[in-house]
């Protein structure tokens, strides 16, 4: 029995150390550039959006809670503490994740190709919103890393990877996901 305490103990010691070389391995990643970084908003309680969503209305729409606006400052403080050199940050028009980009990063520019296609009222911008996106990256000089914040199907529909709220997703200049960091809220 003491032994398996002690063989636990040490898997429990080794488990830690690789979890921290892989932190280690993954902001050397960030900082060597070209990186495409996936950011789905911080937690906004609900699904979708109202009946009555206006986008140019924050009040109509699904937004940020206290807790979602402590995961954005986590996000921001991710890439501050580690200094990681980001090129630009783009936003869905969305509040929620305009909301997440003013907190985590304060700068950012809005990309309509990064919008929501969830509702039926947007399901129809699907094609159109990838194609440009296509084309955005096409003109990547893929030397800096890019962030886009943006919406669970985005993501998935981009790189077939279904992120928690908050969840940053890291990819090569090929689409391949380099690594994932879930932002606890």
């Amino acid at each position: 029995m003491k032994f398996y305490k002690i063989l636990f103990f040490i898997f429990i010691f080794l488990t830690c150390a690789v979890k921290a070389d892989l932190n280690n391995n993954l902001i050397k990643e960030l900082n060597q550039g070209g990186k495409l970084i996936f950011i789905r908003h911080a937690y906004a309680p609900g699904n979708g959006d109202p009946q009555n969503f206006n986008l140019f209305d924050c009040s109509t729409q699904r937004n940020l809670s206290e807790i979602g606006r402590e995961q954005s400052k986590k996000i921001g403080n991710l890439f501050l503490k580690n200094k990681i050199d980001i090129k630009k940050v783009y936003s869905s028009e969305w509040c929620r994740c305009k909301e997440t980009a003013s907190i985590a990063f304060e700068t950012y520019e809005t990309k309509k190709f990064l919008n929501s296609f969830y509702s039926a009222q947007f399901i129809k911008n699907k094609s159109e919103q990838v194609k440009e996106f296509n084309n955005f990256i096409k003109d990547w000089d893929k030397k800096q890393n890019l962030i886009f914040i943006t919406h669970y199907v985005f993501i998935l529909e981009i790189l077939n990877y279904a992120p928690s709220s908050g969840e940053i997703v890291i990819v090569d200049k090929n689409f391949n996901i380099v690594d994932t960091v879930e932002i606890k809220y």
